[in-house]
């Protein structure tokens, strides 16, 4: 007997997900709870085990593809069949010859084209997929007609339905999905973001000047055909046998999708703050051998920072929120994001409730959470739902760095590297403390900079003055 192996949903809102990798190839044994493929979506990248042992038989989904949700990605038997990957000829020659219906279907599961003409609805997307230069800008002035029934027929994510509503875009229809069954992604709506926005930017500054005339549209130009080994690439204007070109990561693709939206979403302004550090370090010093035997982890410098940002976030509740529309959304618990560097990216796990947790409970999930994320244990709750995010550059040396906001909220905190250096103290004296820059990342939609500086200040404040009853 065989037996189905699926793309696992790992999430209510995730609809597909994409196998980034095999760890097994047909023909392999296989142990209960092994991991066996990889899996990315647009919550989190995870391991997906084996659900029995067995033989791996076939696979059915190459690295790299995306499908939908409850696919049907391999099959694993108890050794007595033949093992194949797919698209082999054992594979192709055990399909059955296709139906009349099968024939004349407009694409393949496979992604194929048929010679029969599209249908109507078909060329008219495609036509609106060629000329989106030329509707920007009707685009920007006047929704996309379009009824709620038609509107309910395109596939999409509840992630992409919102990013259309953000940006005026009443009608998904226009916009030729690129997932599986032809759902419409992320990466489809913002390039369709894009195309419009780029097309357009010149048009909107003439017709500020010319009292909203629209410029004439231009006709888009087509893709370079890509070179060949020994041409020049026309970006770099090298010989391609003088650099290396490797294709993007998903993980690497979706940080890229999620920072542009961020930049285009909200108006970051940045504060920098400079903390002396001197009693917390010290701190740390004396307790972190008895904190270690204690509870089984390092004491880290980061608790201290958090435990400082959410005594802030109490007072400042509006840093703790985030905005729908035009309604400001105020969290009443604090779900702590950390950034935690993996190889080729980075994952911000959430601390649930972190209000509720001392310094010792903020530690043993900071490791746990950490651990995990690299390893690639996280669940999609654990990557969601976050208020508050904090970054660390200065583990690295750097003085500070200036964080990108992660949606949707509304700010973010860039802790800098503990430096030991002269400053001055107590009037005229002269001291070696150990000092820190904190650089805050803010949405000027919702946060003043007198908000953000109160708030960086009372930060600033509970470092220098950390209560040592938090480590008892």
């Amino acid at each position: 007997m065989s037996t189905e192996i699926k793309m696992p949903q790992m999430g209510e809102s995730i609809a597909e997900g994409t196998l980034t990798r095999w760890f097994k190839k047909a023909g392999d044994t296989i142990k209960r709870d092994e991991p066996l493929f990889e899996i990315s979506t647009d919550k989190v990248d995870a391991e997906v085990p084996a659900p029995a042992d067995g033989v791996l038989e076939k696979i059915l989904v190459e690295e790299g593809t995306t499908v939908e949700v409850n696919t049907v990605v391999a099959m694993l038997g108890d050794g007595s069949g033949t093992a194949t990957s797919a698209g082999s000829p054992a594979e192709e020659s055990a399909t059955p010859a296709p139906s009349p219906a099968t024939e004349t279907a407009p694409a393949t599961a496979a992604g194929g084209k048929s010679s029969a003409p599209p249908p109507p609805a078909s060329r008219e997307i495609a036509a609106l997929e060629i000329a989106a230069p030329e509707i920007a800008a009707v685009a920007r002035t006047a929704p996309l007609a379009a009824n709620d029934s038609d509107r309910s027929k395109v596939r999409s994510s509840p992630l992409v339905r919102r990013i259309a509503r953000e940006h005026g875009i009443d009608d998904l229809s226009a916009i030729s999905g690129s997932g599986a069954g032809g759902r419409v992604t992320k990466h489809d709506i913002l390039g369709f973001i894009d195309r419009r926005n780029g097309s357009g930017g010149a048009a909107a500054k003439d017709g500020a000047a010319d009292g909203g005339a629209t410029a004439a549209p231009t006709t888009p130009r087509p893709a370079a055909p890509p070179a060949a080994h020994g041409e020049v690439l026309p970006v770099l204007g090298l010989p391609r046998n003088h650099v290396t070109v490797e294709r993007m990561t998903v993980m690497r693709r979706k940080i890229a999708e999620h920072m542009i939206h961020s930049r285009r979403t909200s108006a970051h302004v940045q504060s920098v703050f400079e903390a002396d550090m001197t009693r917390v370090v010290a701190l740390r010093n004396r307790n972190k051998g008895a904190f270690q035997a204690k509870n089984g982890v390092k004491l880290t410098f980061t608790p201290f920072f958090m435990k400082a940002v959410i005594d802030a976030l109490r007072e400042f509740p509006w840093l703790n929120a985030s905005l729908d529309g035009d309604e400001v959304v105020v969290h009443h618990s604090i779900h702590f994001g950390i950034a935690v560097a993996l190889d080729g990216g980075l994952i911000v796990p959430v601390i649930r409730n972190a209000e509720e947790l001392n310094l010792t409970g903020l530690q043993k999930r900071v490791t746990d959470l950490a651990t995990r994320a690299r390893s690639k244990q996280l669940v999609p709750e654990e990557v969601a739902g976050g208020t508050f995010t904090i970054t660390n550059p200065g583990q690295y040396g750097g003085l500070f760095g200036i964080p990108i906001i992660n949606q949707p909220q509304v700010a973010i905190l860039g802790i800098g590297g503990i430096q030991r250096r002269p400053v001055v103290v107590e009037g005229d004296a002269i001291a070696i403390r150990d000092m820190a820059y904190l650089c805050i990342s803010y949405d000027h939609r919702l946060v003043d900079g007198a908000m953000a500086d109160q708030f960086m200040a009372r930060v600033k404040q509970n470092l220098e003055n950390f209560d040592d009853a938090e480590l008892r």
